[in-house]
């Protein structure tokens, strides 16, 4: 059975002292507590709100400049999944990292996971399971699951503040494993993707370290008909430009429908509507461009979210793309450098843990009856139980020495030890 963002899930200190001592590696098993996930209302948070979308389409934007790996200028990304990881990472930080992602990312200062959990909760009024959908012929009520997932080495103390920060807020699974056990842990992290992308995401996408005692995943999968589908009778093969200026034929679909659409300087938009509650926004840049910048797409949704409907012609391609993102190298060009580099300010999750990769797959498919796409945003870190790396110095080999007053500095003896065989009279 899938894992629900609105199950009640982990993390008492002492429940969960118990199960890391008593599970066993494989397969894991989901530690459940007395800490519930508290009910919030979307209507308490507006300016909150307001952030948590403006730092989305910062990361969307960061995601879109980076170009995953591709390598055609396609990319399919999810900053809502990205936004969410990065926050549940957030609820462990202190110091100087907190503040840097905070400052980074643009997070609400006093009320971030109440507001991401009246989010989650707006989000869970579509959630369903990803399995039990058609994508050839995606369901006129949408599908929106979203899940995270949280697996923690069983032989690492896990913060007992942060676990239920996870669970009140986040509706986090916490799964105790032994990441040394690679031959058990890897698979059932790939088939924790697996399940809640209903299939279309099979493999966790940060690579796999045997090393590692941390890894925090968000999944969203998506699947949905139109408010008003194609007919695939309208479908003919039409040029399509491509940034290199040549021209392919592709599968392109058209119709009429009354639909919000605006204009401004360098580009013109609209929103498809799905059947219900979600709208894909297509935002065009005017022949000529480079395409639309970051302030032209908030410049558009702010102008769609303000128009009336009226009878559009809209001509769309068929699509099917997928991309994967090493996170590593977008968190360092957006400046999250202590947040990377930091082996004390995640202490409060587990004690010296530092972060080692960071990954997204994600991919979508868009036809004539709607749109299905599902994503996974994986973070993995590595604790060193608070030791720091010990420091060796072998004098080995000739060495100078002083003998030196503290107090004034001043050094009374000196000298060099070229053999330290004693010497003769």
């Amino acid at each position: 059975m899938k894992q629900k963002t609105t199950a009640r899930l982990t993390a008492a200190a002492a429940a969960l002292a118990v199960a890391l001592t008593a599970c066993s590696a494989s397969p894991p098993a989901l530690v459940k507590a007395d800490v519930e996930r508290v009910s919030a209302d979307r209507a308490a948070y507006p300016a909150d709100l307001a952030q948590l979308r403006a730092s989305a389409r910062m990361l969307g934007a960061a995601l879109l400049a980076d170009g995953g790996d591709s390598g055609n200028g396609n990319v399919v990304s999810s900053p809502g999944s990205l936004l969410i990881a990065l926050a549940m990472l957030r609820v462990g930080a202190s110091g100087a990292t907190a503040a840097e992602m905070d400052s980074v990312l643009g997070l609400p200062a006093e009320r971030r996971d109440e507001a991401l959990n009246a989010l989650l909760a707006s989000l869970d009024a579509f959630d369903g399971d990803p399995g039990s959908v058609d994508e050839k012929d995606p369901p006129r009520r949408p599908v929106l699951h979203t899940a995270n997932g949280l697996f923690v080495d069983m032989s690492e103390p896990t913060g007992e503040r942060y676990l239920r920060s996870l669970a009140r807020h986040y509706g986090t699974g916490v799964y105790p494993v032994d990441f040394q056990d690679e031959a058990a842990t890897k698979p059932a992290i790939d088939a924790w993707v697996n399940q809640n992308t209903g299939g279309r995401i099979k493999k966790a996408p940060a690579k796999y370290d045997r090393r590692d005692t941390f890894s925090v995943l968000n999944a969203g999968y998506f699947a949905s008909a139109w408010k008003v589908p194609f007919d695939p009778a309208d479908t003919v093969d039409l040029p399509f430009t491509t940034p290199d200026g040549g021209q392919v034929s592709v599968p392109t679909m058209s119709g009429v429908q009354d639909l919000a659409y605006a204009r401004g300087a360098g580009w013109q938009a609209v929103d498809l509507p799905y059947a219900e509650g979600f709208v894909m926004r297509l935002v065009l840049p005017d022949s000529g461009t480079s395409g639309p910048g970051a302030k032209d797409t908030a410049d558009a949704s702010v102008a769609l979210e303000a128009a009336a409907p009226a009878p559009v012609q809209i001509i769309l391609p068929k699509w099917e793309q997928e991309s994967s993102f090493e996170l590593r190298k977008i968190f360092t060009d957006l400046g999250l450098r202590e947040m990377l580099n930091t082996a004390t300010d995640f202490d409060s999750i587990q004690r010296g843990l530092k972060i080692q990769a960071a990954a997204q797959s994600a991919s979508i498919t868009v036809a004539e009856k709607g749109t299905v796409a599902a994503a996974v945003t994986q973070i993995n870190a590595r604790a060193v139980s608070g030791v720091a790396a010990m420091e060796v110095i072998r004098f080995d080999r000739p060495f100078q020495y002083e003998i030196v007053h503290v107090e004034t500095g001043l050094p009374l003896f000196m000298g060099r030890v070229s053999d330290p065989r004693p010497s003769g009279p």
